[in-house]
């Protein structure tokens, strides 16, 4: 009989390296865990700078894969409100403190201590037949849910649907949303499905019509100054998602008093933004990371219903380094997804 805790996965051993096989033994499963059998598993931007080690904590060798959905095959004795055979997803964080007081608030997306799905050596992602996560942090998946598109909900997902609960937004709001990519096009469906009208920045006319069928509203040229001359102060919220350099004060012209400019793209230049930008209309920039185990409950909840889905692109798992090149040339429209195949 083999050993139940072997896992098979694909990683890299170093930076800027292709992913290879690599097998592990991930040791015995801790009272709190619970093991998924990965279906698929969603690509992510973030999966790209961990393994390139841009942010400068990967460790190696490192497993990506952090937009997991599959079924839970053990548990550990501690594990609450879950059971094997259950569809469930996994996001960027797989497990936290619990005793902060940002996680008995609710919050414990900002725990200090969290560790992501993706860290490589202390914790290995999805790319691979099994991941393990804290049970809090498994989120069970409507029964409705189309498992093969609900991968990047979990966090590209949540990353656009987080900034709706943490400013109050509601039907009656109008917001705007810079980048329409592989975040971008998900935040225009969650927005359109929450009722506010969406505007959002484009500056290439060929995309226009998917644009809308994508859930806006309206399209402002980002290259026109006129027409953000004649839009200034008409917008509640502008939802970030790029991560490259912006004139961020000519998008802060055009929220309302009280408007927030929300950074979710992981620009690395920092935001030069004029101090008077703010002053004058009472403005305010702010930024958040994926969500709790409890908004992304809401999240996953409401995308069931509303029928918020990624445009996806499908791949076999063991075509990893096709997709992942696919991916970082820019060609992806709009999400890639790795269908397990071991």
């Amino acid at each position: 009989m083999g050993n139940e805790n072997i896992i098979r996965a694909w990683a890299v051993k170093q930076p800027g390296a292709e992913l290879e096989r690599y097998d592990f033994d991930a040791g015995q499963l801790k009272n709190d865990e619970v093991e998924i059998k990965v279906e698929y598993c969603g690509i992510c931007h973030s999966d790209l700078s961990m393994m390139a080690n841009d942010w400068g904590f990967s460790h190696y060798p490192l497993v990506p894969g952090h937009e997991v959905v599959g079924e839970i095959v053990r548990m550990g004795n501690a594990v609450k409100g879950l059971k094997v055979g259950q569809k469930v997803g996994l996001g960027w964080t797989a497990e936290s403190c619990q005793h902060c007081d940002p996680c008995i608030g609710g919050h414990a997306n900002l725990c200090s201590h969290a560790v992501p799905t993706v860290l490589g050596g202390i914790h290995q992602g999805g790319f691979a037949d099994k991941v393990r996560a804290q049970w809090q942090w498994v989120i069970p998946l409507p029964e409705n849910m189309d498992m093969s598109k609900a991968g990047p909900l979990l966090c590209g997902g949540i990353t656009v649907f987080e900034p709706l609960l943490q400013h109050g937004i509601n039907a009656s709001h109008k917001v705007g949303v810079i980048g329409v990519g592989g975040l971008g096009h998900m935040a225009l469906g969650f927005f359109n499905a929450w009722g506010c009208e969406v505007t959002a920045f484009s500056s290439n006319p060929d995309k226009y019509d998917a644009i809308y069928r994508m859930g806006a509203h309206k399209i402002l040229d980002s290259r026109d100054t006129e027409a953000f001359t004649q839009a200034a102060g008409s917008l509640d919220l502008i939802v970030s998602t790029v991560n490259v350099k912006l004139d961020w004060n000519a998008y802060m012209t055009l929220l309302k008093p009280h408007g927030k400019l929300h950074i979710v793209g992981a620009t690395l230049e920092p935001l030069d933004i004029a101090a008077f930008s703010l002053i004058s209309g009472q403005k305010a920039v702010a930024g958040s990371p994926t969500g709790s185990p409890a908004q992304l409950r809401t999240m996953i909840e409401f995308a069931a219903r509303k029928q918020v889905e990624p445009i996806v692109e499908e791949y076999p798992m063991s075509r990893v380094n096709e997709a992942v090149q696919h991916l970082e040339a820019g060609k992806a429209r709009y999400r890639i997804v790795l269908k397990s195949d071991w």
